[in-house]
């Protein structure tokens, strides 16, 4: 059977609400067109739902989610790719604004679109072991949800950000074999707050970030990563894609990188 037999997305109903499960695991559930427009439309009915108290978002096979699909065919405009972009963020901002509260159940990766996925959630649980990280700026591109600055603040995303490194991010840390089980508890004790007292909580501190410059910040970020998806940088990396494939333009990303790294006098990080 092949990944197009199954569908991209497995709806899980539980005692306390429903589980996502990205289901895309050959290519470590990418976000491409078809699953970021089924996660929009679940997490949408799950929110119209009353039977669902709360929501969780996992991942099938090795890891949570690797980010945006990169093998997807990339927009030849700045303009264009920011009409890409703006139903990423979109949907990424559903689910920040989700009335019921969300967890994201992460293992393995959670990188890029998936690490602002996991971000988006209000409560992230992962298994010991899990990677998560923002390496973009490797490949010359940028965040497409500009969340982190509000989550784990300035320095620590600027750091993040600008060297592409893989980070803890996280609320708890559990033995990989309890992750589901973690989830499971955790979810059973926010479904016990009557849904009438959990939104407008959850509205206080989503109006608290917007008071602090999130919607703005969001919004000018959605601008600018249009052009720096335009980059030198990252349309070679899209012109490997194209013509060898991502595998090819993954490793000259990290040639590149651990070249200019050796070149610095520091050593080049191990392989990972």
């Amino acid at each position: 059977m092949t990944e197009s037999d199954e569908p991209v997305l497995v709806r899980e109903a539980t005692s306390w609400g429903i589980r996502l499960v990205l289901n895309r695991p050959a290519k470590l559930n990418a976000l491409n067109t078809e699953l970021r427009d089924a996660l929009s439309e679940a997490v949408a009915d799950a929110a119209a739902d009353d039977r669902v108290r709360v929501i969780a978002i996992a991942g099938a096979g090795r890891a949570f989610c690797s980010g945006y699909d990169l093998s997807e065919a990339a927009p030849p405009t700045a303009w264009q790719w920011r009409d890409v972009l703006e139903r990423d963020v979109r949907a990424t901002l559903a689910i920040w604004a989700c009335p019921k509260p969300v967890i994201a159940q992460v293992h393995g990766y959670a990188l890029a679109g998936g690490l602002e996925l996991a971000m988006a959630c209000d409560l992230v649980v992962a298994a010991e072991g899990s990677q998560l990280g923002e390496p973009e700026i490797r490949f010359g591109s940028a965040p497409v949800t500009l969340l982190m600055p509000f989550v784990i603040g300035q320095k620590k995303t600027r750091e993040l950000l600008l060297i592409g490194d893989l980070i803890g991010l996280v609320n708890r840390v559990v033995p990989a074999d309890r992750l589901a089980a973690e989830v499971d508890a955790l979810a059973d004790r926010l479904a016990r707050v009557p849904p009438d007292v959990m939104a407008p909580t959850k509205l206080m501190l989503n109006r608290a970030m917007d008071a602090a410059g999130f919607a703005a910040a969001v919004e000018m970020g959605l601008d600018l990563q249009a052009f720096v998806n335009m980059s030198e940088t990252a349309r070679e990396f899209d012109t490997i894609v194209r013509s060898d494939g991502l595998k090819a333009a993954l490793a000259w990303r990290d040639q590149r990188y651990d070249e200019r790294l050796a070149g610095s006098g520091r050593p080049p990080e191990p392989p990972g």
